[in-house]
């Protein structure tokens, strides 16, 4: 028994890899019994799968083979790419772009992003990443894993450059190239009356479905409607009148842009369905052929309007999404190539044409004996979009380039990034003989402590990373510091720097000589071994009266100094001292005064700063006991101030201060009437009371009763207020106001009304909003009635009647 086999094959690589039928063959094929596709209710379905070698496909050199370089696909861009290929090979197009001013930056440019791709695909020899340039539309890594629209590309991206272009010396060379005008007309039939109107256009959405090739659709384009019966043309003049409408062409411009219409909405089964029919393009295009039919009477005839085809681009697969690639010719010659993304090869006439009108194609049977109808399968791909240019224009936009039409600028920059690429690519191939390592010095300290940083000593995260080769000797180290900073060698006590059982990061103790003489990367993995992520020291200068580096003892200790100003209420970093552990706070006083620039005998308090999360510690260290006494040892932090009376300062003394900067908040409030826009913004404490809050709004609004003010929580990942107000008095402090409900995260957004009563007693209402229709008809009032929340209709009712007039009926 026979089961006749459906053929066809496909060669499979790394982008199609999933290829078949989306329609195989129709039910009621398989199901007639005349076709012997079902035997003894059984259909037998065979697929051969031939593993072969594609000769040099991985190895494939595009700018060997060809000349041209390919552009990278980003996920689903290859529609993308096939228009630029086509834009690029316009050589016209492409030099204009290259005249055009640019700014810096490529992702926020779309001139400077072209400039760039159309240069590397000039004089690059590997396929190009069109990254920059889909940045430059705005679009984020999704947007470019997602099919747009060809057509709506194209017209946007000239839109865009010929915005940019305006007031340069490549002005007007969109329109110059892709525009064209036609005319639409409505003439009456039996009275003399014609309406017109001239409209241009960059590209022509050709009909396919019903079209057999390009010639037809243009017949199509022009074909004159008429206007009669129930739907006569209603003219300002003669009312309604028979008339015939249509459209006609003014000129067409030199390059011309066929978009053909694979694309249309089924509405019987309300789809969208691809058109795959046979649709046939000419190499050359006649649009003055018969008399020049196309062209309207105020058409230029002396120009030729023969055109030669110069791109195609294909698009392979059904509606739900697809496969793009072009064929080109960038001079015209014979010679064809196919752009498949970062693939170029030659093609010949047959491939970029015929093969590319779309249709059924006919296969053999397996048993030629059997007198049986050709099998048929249709070809999913087929020409979406053609590219002409006009025969007398060809020669200036198919014109040679020179190396002078691009600007030295954008040369310069390309070249800088290509020799930043080649050096990171040469910096991750050398990365593992590197390692990096922050040195904090006192510079940096003075740089953060009072700015960005009150707590602590230094924040590493702002310290520049010193990249040097892991088998250097820290001692080179150490010479490479002399020669940037004027540190001399001697001069130079590095400390580690790690972090304590109370969370903070403090210098613990000096390295060893049997240490400094260790390899940068052997100091770095001991200092993984202290659980440290990576390698981080602070830089002491030891000054020449000071002790040698030799000479310190289990009794010296390094401490770090802060001085506070309670009248500026400013804290900065002064320096550091060593000292010894059994020598008293008191015995440095004059020197913390000649470093502070106080009197001699000035009195000053000092504090130790211990910790500041999660709630502050700062203590009064007493100066008459030792400095181990007080339990303070290498790398502790002594604030000191003068001594001032508790009342005389907002912040008097170093503990008040910070436990300010530790709780206050920047509070940005908006009118609840106007959600999006921040109104005023106040600086507050955590700690503040609701009361507190309430108090320092209304004081910035100039209000004397504050308890009218009436607050909302924000909502962050909405945007948007609260349902629910703040109750009077029902959250303790603004902590608490601003919270989320993950507990780690907190706003900075508050909402206020300000109220015509106090806020006490509106909570103690309720609020209705009453809708009384009056006698007249359509004549509704609406009222707004407050009462007590016990209240009954009857107190509804008497309050409504006090504030409408009633008749008597209605009274009774």
């Amino acid at each position: 028994k026979f089961s006749p086999t459906l053929k066809v094959t496909h060669t499979f690589n790394s982008r199609e890899s999933d290829w078949g039928f989306t329609s195989f063959m129709p039910l009621i094929d398989l199901y007639d019994p005349s076709k012997g596709y079902i035997v003894n209710d059984q259909c037998i379905i065979e697929a051969e799968v031939a593993v072969r070698k594609i000769v040099d496909y991985w190895n494939y050199d595009s700018k060997k083979e060809t000349g041209y370089v390919g552009l990278k696909n980003q996920g689903a861009t290859c529609y993308m790419n096939s228009l630029l290929q086509t834009l690029y090979h316009i050589p016209y197009f492409r030099k204009a772009v290259y005249h055009m001013p640019t700014v810096d930056t490529p992702s926020g440019s779309i001139p400077l992003a072209l400039q760039s791709l159309f240069y590397r695909l000039q004089h690059g020899d590997n396929s190009i990443s069109t990254k920059e340039l889909t940045k430059s539309f705005g679009w984020d890594s999704y947007e470019s894993f997602m099919q747009h629209d060809v057509q709506e590309l194209n017209r946007v991206l000239c839109e865009k450059l010929e915005d940019k272009m305006k007031g340069t010396i490549v002005e007007g060379t969109i329109q110059k190239l892709f525009e064209g005008h036609h005319m639409n007309y409505i003439e009456c039939i039996g009275v003399d009356y014609k309406s017109t109107r001239k409209e241009s256009f960059y590209d022509l959405a050709l009909d396919v479905k019903g079209c057999s090739d390009v010639y037809a659709s243009f017949d199509k384009y022009v074909a004159v409607e008429m206007l009669d019966g129930d739907n006569k043309y209603q003219s300002e003049k003669y009312g309604l009148q028979d008339a015939k409408k249509g459209m006609l062409f003014i000129d067409f411009p030199p390059v011309l842009q066929l978009q053909l219409k694979r694309f249309e909405y089924d509405h019987a089964r309300d789809i969208m369905v691809k058109i795959n029919d046979r649709y046939e393009f000419p190499l050359q295009l006649d649009l003055d052929r018969d008399d020049g039919k196309y062209l309207s009477p105020e058409a230029d005839r002396s120009v030729r309007n023969l055109y030669t085809l110069h791109s195609v681009l294909v698009h392979s697969g059904g509606v739900s999404g697809g496969h793009y690639y072009a064929f080109i010719r960038p001079t015209l010659s014979n010679q064809w190539y196919k752009f498949d993304d970062e693939r170029v090869t030659k093609e010949d006439l047959k491939r970029a044409l015929e093969e590319q009108y779309g249709g059924e194609e006919e296969l053999p049977h397996t048993n030629p004996g059997l007198n049986m109808n050709p099998l048929k399968f249709t070809k999913y791909s087929n020409a979406y979009m053609l590219v002409y240019i006009r025969e007398s224009d060809k020669e200036k936009i198919v014109c040679d380039l020179e190396e002078t039409d691009i600007n030295e600028d954008l040369k310069t920059r390309l070249r800088k990034e290509d020799e930043d690429k080649e050096n990171k690519k040469k910096e991750k191939a050398e990365a593992h003989m590197f390692t990096t390592f922050k040195v904090a010095r006192d510079h940096d300290l003075a740089a953060q402590i009072g700015r960005d940083l009150f707590f602590d000593l230094v924040d590493y995260e702002k310290i520049h990373p010193i990249r040097v080769l892991k088998d250097m000797p820290f001692n080179q180290v150490k010479e490479e510091f002399s020669k940037e900073f004027g540190i001399p060698v001697h001069s130079q006590r590095f400390w580690w720097w790690s972090k304590r059982q109370n969370n903070t990061y403090r210098p613990t103790r000096p390295l060893t000589q049997q240490e400094e003489s260790y390899t940068v990367g052997q100091l770095k993995d001991a200092a993984i071994r202290m659980n440290s992520s990576e390698l981080r020291l602070y830089l002491e200068v030891v000054q020449e009266n000071h002790l040698t580096l030799a000479s310190r003892t289990k009794d010296d200790i390094l401490l770090f100094f802060k001085l506070y100003d309670p009248e500026k209420e400013e804290l900065r970093y002064v320096g550091n001292l060593l000292l010894k552990a059994s020598s008293k706070p008191s015995d440095i006083v004059p020197k913390l005064n000649e470093i502070a620039g106080f009197q001699h005998d000035e009195d000053i308090e000092l504090y130790e700063e211990i910790k500041f999360e999660p709630n502050i510690m700062c203590e009064p260290v007493d100066c008459d006991v030792s400095f181990s006494l007080n339990q303070i040892a290498d790398g502790d932090i002594l604030c000191y101030q003068k001594r001032c009376s508790l009342d005389q300062h907002r912040h008097p003394n170093v503990s008040s201060f910070f436990e300010y900067v530790h709780n206050r908040q920047v509070v940005h409030f908006r009118l609840l009437e106007k959600p999006k826009q921040d109104d005023f913004s106040l600086e507050l404490s955590k700690r503040s009371t609701y009361d507190d809050v309430v108090e320092k709004v209304a004081q910035h609004l100039g209000m004397d009763d504050p308890s009218k003010l009436r607050l909302t929580q924000h909502i962050p990942h909405l945007q948007q207020p609260k349902h629910q107000y703040i109750k009077y008095r029902s959250i303790d402090h603004l902590s608490d106001m601003l919270l989320l409900r993950n507990p780690n995260q907190m706003s900075d957004i508050l909402y206020y009304e300000i109220l015509d009563i106090p806020l006490p007693e509106l909570q103690g209402l309720i609020t209705l909003r009453v809708a009384f229709h009056q006698a007249t008809p359509n004549e509704v009032l609406f009222h707004i009635i407050r009462l007590p929340k016990g209240s009954t209709y009857s107190d509804l009712i008497d309050d409504l009647k006090s504030k409408v007039q009633l008749s008597r009926s209605d009274a009774e």
